[in-house]
């Protein structure tokens, strides 16, 4: 955590299992039916069935290339006095792939002491920063205690550990632990201590530095095969790091209809609705290019660019 910038220590650290895990125990902690969620616009589908199940009502922000547009999220601000927390991704957000500026990431801070709510920071990807200058967390600029920054070793390690953790003000570590005893009593031992010697043993940072050199190429190509088989019209993010991109196609077109021609072929993609919370959007499409080799990432992208020719 101090070398990402972030002066903590172990009483206000909880490991949890997984990231998801400690989305949940945020659900849990601090929702009451009815209350406001402020969310990015698209966010992370599982965030969104989480928080749903706590029966949230969710506002959602307009985003452009530098993440969350902080004059739209006063607004909001000011138009839902009973916000809860902002729920925030901003290191090559799930679903776009999009970064939140520097500047950005102040104001954010500035907005929740001012308008006295929560954030919490849902940082999976941000250690995988493959290209462009290196950003502080939005806790970095915490000054009041309010952000809780939930993060997890699946994307810099291995996803089967499931292993997360949450750093927050002590008096929420409290809370948090009492609801997960409730959950699971304790994460995984055995997880937690084959990932402590792995720490102890290797360098892990050598291993991630391997990790973004393998995705870097495959978000090369990925971009370069989006640029090569669909037409110059389109729109779509260009990452610095993490796993996504997204695809914004002309309204006409449908992003189930790929879908599900793309899948006759064994190409899988993911249609931008469930992503938005309030409203569909038929027409954005999430590529992943972290986990096919780029042998197969030409063949996907061409592939989908055939299914999207047949439709116009």
């Amino acid at each position: 955590m101090s070398r990402i910038g972030i002066n903590t220590n172990m009483k206000n650290v909880l490991v949890t299992s997984g990231s998801q895990q400690a989305i949940d125990l945020s659900g849990r902690l601090f929702i009451n039916g009815g209350d406001t969620i402020i969310c990015e616009s698209p966010t992370y589908l599982a965030a969104i069935n989480t928080f749903k199940t706590y029966n949230a009502k969710f506002v959602e922000v307009d985003m452009d290339d530098e993440g969350m547009i902080m004059e739209e999220l006063e607004k909001k601000l000011i138009e839902n006095p009973n916000t809860k927390f902002i729920y925030t991704i901003p290191d090559f957000q799930n679903p776009t792939g999009r970064t939140l500026k520097l500047e950005r990431r102040k104001r954010m801070v500035e907005l929740a002491n001012q308008y006295n709510v929560l954030i919490v920071e849902d940082n999976p990807y941000g250690a995988i920063r493959f290209s462009g200058n290196e950003l502080p967390p939005v806790k970095h600029f915490d000054t009041e205690g309010r952000v809780i920054y939930i993060s997890t070793f699946s994307k810099m390690l291995t996803p089967g550990l499931r292993l997360g953790w949450i750093c927050a003000d002590e008096v929420f570590i409290e809370k948090y632990v009492a609801f997960k005893q409730t959950a699971d009593l304790h994460t995984d031992s055995f997880a937690q201590r084959m990932t402590a010697k792995y720490l102890e043993l290797y360098d892990i940072e050598e291993h991630i530095n391997k990790i973004k050199a393998v995705y870097k190429e495959r978000c090369k190509v990925m971009l370069s095969c989006l640029e090569e088989f669909f037409p110059k019209r389109l729109s779509y993010s260009k990452p610095e790091g993490g796993l996504f991109i997204w695809v914004e196609l002309p309204e006409d077109v449908s992003a189930e209809h790929i879908f599900t021609e793309g899948l006759k072929n064994n190409v899988a993609c993911v249609p931008g609705t469930p992503f938005f919370p309030n409203r569909a959007t038929k027409n954005a499409l999430r590529l992943n290019y972290s986990n096919m080799a780029k042998e197969k990432i030409i063949e996907g992208i061409k592939l989908l660019g055939e299914v999207y020719y047949t439709v116009n």
